[in-house]
């Protein structure tokens, strides 16, 4: 590698870590998720199975049959997985943060506000 494509190399990944690191700032952290002081109403059976299930798992269920990149570590097919993967769910799709799911249809930030209520209770 010349000392010309070093330097740009250099340059590309300070510039893609920069972008990471502005987008990390952005997002609701997972650290400061409040459940309401007299807890939630809302439960797997009446928000979770539904969201999880139209939201998540077309491509994060183990039986999903086109992930569209998503790890195949990551699956979501029951209240105990959803719970294990709680805060990262949080950090992507709750309240403000929106890169999951990746559209074309979003859930609106009532939804998303709901979502964010309902993992920081413990996902009841």
């Amino acid at each position: 590698m010349t000392r010309a494509q070093t330097s740009s190399y250099g340059v590309t990944q300070a510039l893609v870590c920069a972008l990471i690191l502005q987008g990390c700032e952005a997002e609701d952290a997972w650290d400061e998720a409040i459940c309401p002081e007299g807890g939630t109403t809302l439960s797997y059976e009446n928000f979770g199975r539904d969201f999880i299930g139209s939201e998540c798992q077309t491509c994060h269920a183990s039986e999903a049959k086109e992930r569209r990149g998503a790890p195949t570590h990551i699956s979501f097919d029951d209240l105990e997985a959803v719970r294990e993967w709680s805060d990262r769910i949080y950090e992507r799709s709750a309240g403000e943060n929106v890169s999951m799911p990746p559209g074309p249809v979003d859930p609106d930030l009532a939804t998303r506000e709901a979502l964010g209520e309902w993992l920081a209770c413990g996902a009841p």
